[in-house]
């Protein structure tokens, strides 16, 4: 029978964790620091044992809702894409997610859990008391050679690729400069003004993403540039291990027919599979992503809270969000 023994974080429980070939960037130490400042949260690392025999290991962060603590792994609008477990080959993923059950209810004290494990799955999750919701990604195979992922895209997309060429866009590799953040943040206003929306966060998520997690190597920040030297797009592409992932993207609209945006993700492409990087993970599912020739994988969302109380003041929170928003972006005068 498997159980969760909370550990204090430190160097060598750090490097006991990069042992695990199912290691994801939201497992390490730098992206946690990033979401512990960025939310107010605590870390909770926790080794898997059978036994006196260790596993695996859980990753997540507890923070605070309506008084009441909250065990993320992650929590929805932490632009964090998955937590959950590391584990070795023969643990079965839902023996795991059974252990955690108890750790964040009684030993952590939690009112409410959310995990989103890349590899765990809807079959993983049936009469342990959760609800779920669908959360596919589409993600790209890097293992073929560039010529066959190119041809891998839609006709159009690589049409676009070639056009930002030839129009003289060129993609610049950022490192260590303090304006990008700002440069990134305000292309993002412009993509959500498009829909009369602000954006989901501020530009200090953007800072501290970059200050916690660039100096590990371990983040590719990107520009696109026009042909006068102007900067029209941007991309920020955490990697680790075997997956590079697109934690956001952004262009200015009067530029976009110059198609910046392909080109980013195309150059993002190479220079991850030129590094051993064999999988690039969109983190979600939109229809756009298609054209660049990905495969949509399935990845639940499961959550648990102690009570129906506790359940409904989680969702009326997160219809809140949304109103809130949009009640903001009137307030500011987001453009449509």
């Amino acid at each position: 029978m498997l159980r969760l023994h909370r550990v204090t974080p430190a160097p060598e429980v750090w490097a006991e964790r990069a042992g695990y070939d199912d290691r994801l960037i939201f497992h390490t130490e730098p992206w946690s620091r990033f979401v512990a400042e960025a939310q107010r949260a605590e870390p909770v690392l926790a080794r898997v044992t059978d036994g006196t025999t260790t596993v695996g290991h859980f990753t997540g962060l507890v923070t605070k809702r309506f008084g009441l603590r909250i065990l993320g792994s992650p929590m929805a609008g932490w632009t964090t894409s998955y937590g959950g477990f590391t584990l070795d080959p023969a643990v079965p993923r839902r023996a795991a997610l059974e252990a955690l059950l108890p750790f964040a209810f009684d030993d952590l004290g939690c009112a409410h859990l959310e995990i989103r494990d890349r590899f765990l799955t809807a079959g993983d999750l049936g009469g342990l008391g959760l609800r779920w919701s669908d959360a596919p990604t589409a993600v790209i195979d890097l293992s073929p050679g560039e010529d066959a992922l190119f041809g891998a895209m839609a006709s159009a997309c690589r049409r676009n690729i070639r056009k930002a060429t030839k129009s003289g866009v060129t993609i610049e590799e950022v490192v260590a400069d303090p304006t990008f953040a700002a440069d990134f943040y305000e292309q993002l206003r412009d993509v959500f003004a498009k829909q009369n929306l602000v954006p989901t966060y501020s530009i200090e998520r953007v800072r501290s993403l970059i200050r916690h997690v660039g100096p590990s190597g371990q983040l590719l920040l990107l520009r696109a540039r026009d042909p006068e030297g102007r900067c029209i797009a941007t991309a920020i592409l955490p990697w680790y291990h075997r997956t590079m992932y697109f934690w956001g993207g952004a262009s200015y609209r009067e530029h976009q027919h110059l198609r910046p945006n392909e080109a980013l993700i195309w150059h993002a492409m190479r220079w991850a599979k030129a590094r051993g990087v064999t999988e690039f993970d969109f983190v979600g599912g939109n229809a756009y992503k298609a054209k660049y020739g990905t495969t949509e994988v399935p990845v639940p969302w499961a959550r648990r809270s102690r009570s129906p109380l506790v359940a409904n003041l989680r969702d009326a929170a997160q219809q809140g969000f949304a109103l809130k928003q949009r009640a903001v972006a009137r307030l500011t005068g987001a453009r449509g």
